[in-house]
């Protein structure tokens, strides 16, 4: 989403501390997900239990398939962290013993997994509740994954250009607007 911006560790901690309820499992893990993986919003609700356990333990690598990806033109897999492993082994203990097929982040009403829109709602309520400032929303997730990826490849943008997903570079700049605070400040500095 234009305009959104990436999280600080601070935010990271407030929102995934604030989320409660009988939903509150499944919107952290959700959110931590989101800003440890860069998946989307879309390809992260179309993640089935079965996609994230195999032979009862949490896979290294999820994979999203091609028709949940944008642009529908190949899946994409990401390498999970201990902090994505960690919050998809408590949601899962959570959901209890549930079949393969069964959607990752489901919704109370029916069979489906939550909407985009539901999942936006989750993470508004989340940044309001610690009324944080700035246009923050559910892309803001990948934002923050993006920009720790940059930073922890020295700046190389080919290679968080494929951690992104991206067909072209300029979209994986674009992501990068919010490092021109570090621009304006290396001008000052000459």
């Amino acid at each position: 989403m234009r305009g959104c911006r990436p999280l600080t560790d601070e935010e990271v901690k407030l929102i995934a501390s604030s989320f409660s309820g009988s939903s509150a499992g499944r919107d952290r893990c959700l959110f931590t997900l989101g800003w440890n993986s860069g998946f989307r919003v879309s390809e992260l609700l179309s993640l089935t239990v079965g996609d994230v356990l195999q032979h009862r333990e949490i896979v290294d690598r999820v994979t999203v398939q091609r028709r949940a990806t944008k642009g529908k033109r190949e899946s994409r897999t990401v390498v999970l962290n201990g902090r994505a492993q960690t919050a998809l082994r408590r949601w899962l203990g959570e959901m209890g013993d549930v079949s393969p097929g069964t959607p990752l982040f489901p919704s109370r009403k029916g069979d489906g997994a939550i909407s985009r829109v539901q999942a936006h709602r989750v993470l508004k309520a989340a940044v309001g509740a610690n009324e944080l400032q700035g246009k923050i929303a559910s892309h803001s997730m990948r934002k923050t994954f993006a920009e720790k990826v940059y930073d922890k490849l020295d700046g190389d943008l080919p290679k968080l250009q494929k951690a992104l997903g991206h067909a072209s570079i300029n979209s994986t700049i674009s992501y990068l607007s919010f490092k021109q605070e570090d621009v304006d400040k290396a001008i000052l500095l000459i």
